[in-house]
């Protein structure tokens, strides 16, 4: 068991941007499916410090609605990836209490994928534990319109007053409905982008980025952003010294 670092704050959603597999496969001279099977190692060692450290929610990037123009073999090996890794990992999810929920538009994936991400959803459905959401074939920008085109058919079928829309019952027709908003959202490979990732939820997230490839992050990766999250001040429009006072009075 790996003795955990003790923070004054753990963040309560996490996000991720994984990035930089193809380039830690190009640096060994290693084609680029060898830098995606490299990744999920990492995605293990995030999933499991999470845990550990009682994170309530992490989303990984795995696939964004652009990735689509990618080379068609590179596709379809990332394709073959994401259907191996749910026959391998789901069982192990399921035993450490982890609730899985694949979040994007899954119309594009092919008919044995989207009954594997069923049967995954539904095997997990009833866990506690972490919540573990992956991204494919996901857009920020895609997940703000299919929420507002559900709020128009409501208001078009007479359910909905318009004028009743507010933030809460946006959010509620989102992908990540009934889950905290984004504390911390990490990226790889020193990029420094939101690449339409989860932009509803990361209005008031914080950013850490690192220029570590993907698959080089580990527990210690992880650790290091906890760090630099918990010395940050978080005001939400409110000035230093409120929040200061607020502290103070708790």
């Amino acid at each position: 068991m790996v003795d955990l670092k003790s923070f004054p704050k753990v963040p309560r959603h996490v996000a991720v941007i994984m990035d930089g597999n193809n380039r830690w496969a190009k640096a060994r001279r290693l084609p680029s499916l060898a830098g995606h099977k490299a990744g999920v190692d990492a995605v293990r060692a995030t999933v499991d410090g999470c845990a550990r450290y009682g994170v309530e929610s992490l989303t990984l990037f795995a696939f964004s609605s652009e990735n689509w123009r990618r080379p068609e073999l590179e596709v379809l090996g990332l394709m073959e990836l994401f259907m191996l890794a749910l026959k391998r990992e789901v069982k192990k999810l399921n035993q450490n209490n982890i609730r899985l929920k694949i979040i994007g538009d899954k119309s594009r994936f092919s008919d044995s994928l989207r009954r594997k991400i069923d049967d995954a959803e539904q095997l997990t459905e009833a866990n506690t534990g972490l919540t573990l959401n992956i991204a494919a074939n996901y857009g920020g920008q895609w997940d703000i319109v299919s929420a507002a085109q559900k709020l128009a058919e409501k208001a078009r079928a007479g359910t909905l007053d318009p004028q009743a829309i507010d933030a809460a019952s946006f959010e509620a027709e989102m992908s990540l409905q009934g889950q905290p908003a984004v504390d911390l959202c990490v990226r790889t490979a020193g990029e420094q982008r939101i690449s339409n990732f989860l932009l509803w939820h990361c209005a008031y997230a914080e950013f850490y980025f690192t220029p570590k490839y993907w698959p080089d992050f580990n527990l210690g990766e992880l650790e290091d952003a906890f760090d630099a999250f918990s010395g940050r001040q978080r005001r939400f429009g409110k000035t230093s010294e409120q929040i200061e006072a607020e502290e103070h009075n708790a």
